[in-house]
């Protein structure tokens, strides 16, 4: 056992960390906030001023795009747990030698960058898109969903869809099989032991997907941009915009602040909900809400019962479309004989655009970048987030999942927040290379997944075989080498691939830190997909979706995929 003293010891480096590249971030956002003038080159001020809060209240554009994009947020949040739902309760049914190959419907999207994904619902909702086809074919007027918030609502759902399904895969298939089965046999038909068993059993799994899913798309810009066409504007874009163009830090942060209050009042919202839906979770008995008269009631649920599966069919066919097809038509359109990346009408079958990614020194040199970077950002938050796992997984000390959650915060706040901080302080201290401070932003989005993996591995390693080591006389150093890391390989492995996905295809946050000198291949594809969409953009996209898919054929060979996640 990891004694009371040396578990907070391992904790130190990862704790540090956070500190230097997360608290402080986040502490720079709130000081410059507070600024009255904002002027670059002002000097900063201590004694708080509400001038920037002030402004972002009376100022009628600021309050409707902030509302605009919270009701986003919201949409898309019930949007992915209708089609979460069916997703989830099809892994937990799907037999065992096919639930990898489910997975791997929902973790290669996860994984795949999200302007690559947003590409895919360009294609899908352009002119002359499928879409668009579609219509035209059932004699329907052809329409343009893109540049929209539908078009918007849609990419988002589509990129944080499958943070739900694992949400709630992870409680549903903990759940109890014999309470369903006795469901049925008291005449319970699907649609009523769904509503009465499943869903009531699985609402703190719904929670957790609800705040993170809210969290992150009432923070997202990235494909706002893209598939809004600059026509659709939602608080991160404004960010940005103040922080990278006009260079007015103060409102900028000012902005990130009230973004990062409305999330965590969101948060609060959504805990109450379920609070109140589950009243026995707090001791309470449960609300007996009026009831219909019961011909009433038997009526509406055998026409429940007789569309219930139908509807859950259709859904889950529309939820594994929209994760996977937009990622097919990226690899289609990469072939296509056609200059711009968004024509979807096929013209012809060439090679051509790959050819121009090969030969283009500004792709590679920017695939170095990132190459570099990712394997930096994963060897770190390794070094860190081991020695982490093990003490949060065997200390006892005060304050441990205090300490764990904090671990996680970064996975809880707006990104655009932690980014704008890190730029600041990069450009006070220009003696600190800009490679740096990336890198110090990517350990910080990288490690909370990896620790996560690695506690849970620590947490369901043999201790006996430790035991008997020490028994024969190995000294500590000695059973870490030969028993605990031969134990450890396989869930290392799979964090570090994790990880090394995570940070290369990362764009939100690295976006404000990218500099001419130094931009990685993300980034250089979200500046190209949101101004020149030349076919290339495709090309080297179905190259990530590739990358990805042979990164977790990788991985399904140290650990199948099904169990991945619930590392």
């Amino acid at each position: 056992m990891t004694s009371r003293a040396a578990a907070p010891l391992l904790a130190t480096p990862y704790l540090l960390w956070m500190l230097a590249a997360f608290a402080a971030p986040l502490g720079v956002v709130a000081l410059l906030s507070v600024q009255e003038s904002p002027e670059i080159f002002a000097p900063l001020s201590f004694i708080p001023s509400g001038v920037q809060y002030a402004d972002l209240a009376t100022d009628p554009f600021s309050r409707r795009t902030i509302l605009r994009t919270l009701a986003l947020g919201a949409g898309v949040t019930l949007a992915s747990a209708i089609l979460g739902y069916p997703i989830a309760l099809w892994l937990t049914r799907l037999p065992p030698r096919w639930r990898p190959l489910g997975f791997a419907c929902v973790l290669v999207p996860l994984l795949t960058n999200v302007v690559v994904r947003s590409l895919g619902i360009i294609l899908l909702l352009a002119p002359g898109g499928l879409v668009s086809n579609l219509l035209a074919f059932l004699g329907l007027p052809r329409v343009n969903l893109l540049f929209g918030w539908f078009a918007v609502g849609l990419a988002l759902t589509q990129v944080f869809l499958p943070y739900m399904v694992l949400a709630l895969y992870d409680v549903l298939e903990a759940q109890e099989k014999r309470l369903a089965e006795a469901a049925a046999g008291l005449g319970a038909g699907p649609v009523v032991t769904f509503f009465r068993v499943t869903l009531p059993l699985s609402l703190q799994g719904l929670r957790a997907g609800l705040v993170l899913v809210f969290l992150l798309a009432s923070t997202a810009y990235v494909s706002a941009t893209l598939v809004g066409g600059r026509q659709v504007m939602v608080s991160g874009m404004v960010v940005l915009k103040e922080g990278l163009e006009i260079l007015n830090y103060p409102a900028a942060s000012a902005l990130a602040m009230v973004m990062l209050g409305a999330s965590v009042l969101g948060t609060l919202l959504i805990g109450r909900a379920i609070l109140f839906a589950t009243p026995w979770s707090a001791g309470r008995p449960p609300r007996r809400l009026p009831g219909l008269p019961p011909a009433l009631r038997r009526a509406l649920v055998a026409a429940l019962e007789a569309v219930g599966p139908l509807v859950a069919r259709l859904l889950l066919g529309i939820a594994l479309l929209l994760l996977l097809f937009p990622l097919v038509l990226v690899a289609v359109s990469s072939f296509n004989d056609s200059p711009q990346a968004t024509v979807a009408q096929w013209l012809g079958f060439t090679w051509r655009w790959y050819a121009a990614v090969l030969g283009n020194e500004r792709y590679l040199g920017d695939a170095w970048v990132s190459l570099q970077l990712a394997l930096a950002a994963t060897g770190v938050s390794l070094l860190i987030s081991l020695p982490a796992a093990i003490g949060l997984a065997r200390g006892t000390f005060p304050g441990r999942e205090a300490l764990a959650a904090f671990f996680m915060l970064p996975l809880a706040l707006p990104g655009i927040a932690i980014g704008l901080g890190m730029l600041r302080l990069l450009q006070w201290f220009t003696l600190l290379p800009a490679f740096l401070g990336i890198l110090a932003v990517h350990v910080v989005l990288v490690a909370p997944f990896m620790l996560a993996m690695l506690r849970a591995s620590v947490a369901g390693l043999d201790r006996g075989l430790e035991e008997a080591a020490s028994g024969l006389g190995a000294p500590p150093w000695r059973v870490f080498q030969r028993v605990v890391l031969p134990q450890l390989a396989p869930g290392i492995a799979v964090a570090c691939l994790i990880g090394f996905l995570i940070s290369f295809g990362e764009v939100t946050v690295t976006a404000f830190l990218t500099t001419a000198r130094l931009q990685t291949l993300p980034v250089r594809i979200y500046a190209e997909a949101a101004f020149s969409l030349e076919n290339t953009v495709n090309a080297i996209s179905t190259v990530f979706i590739l990358v990805t898919v042979l990164l977790l054929l990788a991985m399904h060979r140290l650990v199948p995929l099904d169990r991945v996640w619930r590392r």
